[in-house]
């Protein structure tokens, strides 16, 4: 892979990154004092170059992606998932325990899931464990077997097989999980202020805003920095959507508590003003809030309040998402991003005077740091040749229909954003964004779990020794 922009660092220079057997062999800057296009065309052998116009970045690692199969692969499947995924620069998925049926709350459960993704991979996948009433016991020996951490609710998750935990039943949990050093990961909605809220059938998306107050996550956020600095455990806020808990975390992360907060790209790039009434492609939970809240969000991620920005991709069927004909309290919550992420926040951060090395970092690097994954998210030598090509000069006109998630519902349909992924590369083979057709994706487990040997897919990847 050779380009006038590599990322390096926080810098885009002109390079040339080698691979061998999946993995960055070496990075060749072009020195400033030559000629960029002169060097870049004397390279022999190269297999990829990126246009003038592109940038080339570290592929995207989504921690946060809800792939629903088993059970629900009829909303999403490893297929579509990790196809969308790949069209749009992730190279790296951490699949969430729901809604699959069933849940990734038991090792037992872990291996269906394992089972299931087998063969159908694009893109590397690993998957987070589930934390909820009556598995306790069950947290250490799914660290064990390579889970990245923990996801738990503080209000009803919207499908019965995985309930939230009560305040006592959160802090035990919560302890366990410190004990062996673990990192549970919380949506953070508080369930009585959810019980109080006006909730009335409405198809207004004003109504729907007051039942889900930003009180809902204040109250949730105290309740998980009071249990990190109680247990010591590791905490992550997910899909924070209220600029008013920026204060409290704010001043967690001052006293040195070990917490953590993502965003996504439809808190960063919508806002309650703009969304019409009945239109529940638009619904998730937390909400989309206000213009104002948007612009703190994004001033929260400039000051390194919020650590990293991921899609939440939690997609459904035609009949979930238009169940009630346009009452958003009966529609299915979750927006459908996956493939748009990427393109979307760095056009929106470019309208910002926002660097776009600074989105790799909170999408790529700062994701993969937060799993532990190494080797992820940066163009450096022994990383493996997960990238993306970046090109400005492509216009991307989103219509739902032609995604490639398994439903074509999507808040991003009918946009125009400057500037796509045209290509993308997992461990150093590329995928053509117009015929994607590879399965060359992986099981990933924590590093250091004690595993045994995953489900691998049947057609193994292919190794490149040329430059890329």
């Amino acid at each position: 892979m050779a380009g006038r922009r590599v990322l390096v660092g926080d810098r885009f220079v002109p390079a040339v990154v080698r691979i061998r057997q999946g993995r960055i062999e070496t990075v060749d800057v072009v020195p400033d004092d030559a000629d960029p296009g002169a060097a870049l065309d004397a390279v022999e052998g190269l297999v990829l170059r990126a246009p003038d116009t592109a940038f080339v970045v570290p592929g995207v690692v989504d921690t946060h992606v809800h792939i629903n199969e088993p059970g629900r692969t009829h909303w999403e499947g490893f297929s579509s998932a990790t196809e969308a995924a790949a069209l749009g620069g992730a190279t790296t998925l951490i699949d969430m325990p729901l809604n699959s049926i069933p849940p990734t709350t038991t090792v037992e459960h872990l291996r269906i899931k394992q089972e299931a993704a087998a063969g159908q991979l694009m893109v590397d996948v690993g998957f987070w464990g589930g934390a909820i009433p009556g598995n306790l016991a069950d947290l250490e020996p799914l660290w064990e077997a390579g889970v990245f951490g923990f996801k738990c609710f503080l209000a009803p998750s919207g499908v019965e097989e995985f309930p939230p935990l009560d305040p006592q039943q959160f802090r035990e949990h919560l302890a366990e999980i410190g004990r062996f050093g673990g990192l549970m990961i919380v949506h953070a909605e508080d369930a009585r202020v959810l019980e109080e809220a006006p909730s009335p059938p409405s198809r207004a998306y004003a109504d729907f805003l007051l039942s889900r107050p930003d009180t809902a996550e204040t109250a949730a956020i105290q309740q998980v920095i009071d249990g990190v600095r109680e247990t010591g455990a590791r905490g992550h806020i997910l899909h924070l959507s209220s600029a008013r808990a920026l204060d409290l975390i704010a001043d967690a992360r001052a006293e040195g508590l070990p917490l953590t907060v993502e965003t996504c790209p439809h808190y960063l790039c919508f806002n309650a003003e703009s969304i019409p009434d009945a239109s529940p492609q638009f619904k998730c939970c937390p909400p989309i809030r206000d213009a104002g809240n948007r612009e703190q969000l994004w001033q929260a991620l400039r000051a390194g309040v919020i650590d990293a920005v991921v899609s939440d991709h939690s997609p459904a069927t035609a009949e979930e998402k238009q169940r009630g004909d346009g009452d958003l309290q009966q529609a299915w919550g979750g927006v459908s991003g996956l493939q748009v992420g990427f393109s979307a926040v760095a056009f929106e951060a470019r309208r910002r005077n926002i660097g776009l090395h600074q989105v790799s970092r909170w999408m790529s690097r700062n994701t993969a740091d937060l799993v532990g994954l190494a080797h992820k998210g940066r163009i450096e030598v022994g990383a493996d040749a997960d990238l993306a090509i970046y090109d400005t000069g492509v216009e991307f006109r989103i219509e739902a229909t032609r995604l490639a998630h398994r439903n074509p519902i999507s808040a991003y349909d009918g946009l125009r954003y400057g500037g796509r992924i045209t290509r993308s590369v997992v461990r150093g083979n590329a995928i053509d964004v117009d015929r994607p057709d590879h399965h060359w994706g992986r099981q990933l487990a924590r590093a250091g779990a004690p595993t045994q040997p995953l489900t691998q897919p049947t057609t193994q990847p292919t190794t490149q020794e040329a430059p890329a």
